[in-house]
């Protein structure tokens, strides 16, 4: 059932007119390659600071304030970026190895988000400029980082495999 919907998705106009372009498909890998590192970038700033690696000077909550809007702005059009480009091959990326790893890790990324932001998150967001971070909020920065490095790599993995 799936590879039938991949085979529709990749025989809409959009797909097809993308597919078929000479610059549409890099100038929309471009657009998700840029958002992904404002994404991977923002993200990175405050799991750095969880591990107390970064920006010490500042609190949990003022970098978590600051870089929210980006994170979230910047993962948009990533995914919308992304959605295009899965759109001209759906099928072919439905059967690539590194695209469905991609995909499960974004799932993990979002559940650690969520975790983080559900739960430990209120814990340090009272805190200012603490250098006694919890252990809960190191492991979510350091599992966050991991994630997207991984995440990274297997999206430029996916271009390279057949």
């Amino acid at each position: 059932m799936i590879p039938e919907i991949c085979g529709w998705i990749e025989n809409t106009p959009v797909a097809t007119a993308i597919r078929q372009s000479t610059w549409l498909f890099p100038a929309i890998e471009t657009v998700h390659v840029l958002a992904t590192v404002l994404v991977v970038g923002s993200v990175a700033m405050l799991d750095l600071r969880l591990l107390n690696i970064a920006w010490r000077q500042s609190s949990i909550r003022e970098i978590h304030q600051d870089v929210l809007p980006w994170a979230w702005t910047s993962f948009g059009v990533a995914a919308i970026a992304g959605s295009l480009l899965f759109s001209s091959s759906a099928t072919k990326y439905y059967h690539n190895v590194p695209f469905r790893i991609k995909m499960i890790l974004l799932v993990l990324v979002g559940i650690n988000a969520a975790c983080f932001e559900l739960g430990t998150y209120r814990r340090v967001a009272t805190a200012d400029r603490e250098t006694n971070i919890p252990v809960a909020a190191k492991i979510a920065g350091a599992v966050g980082l991991l994630l997207w490095i991984a995440v990274v790599a297997c999206g430029r993995w996916i271009g390279f495999t057949k």
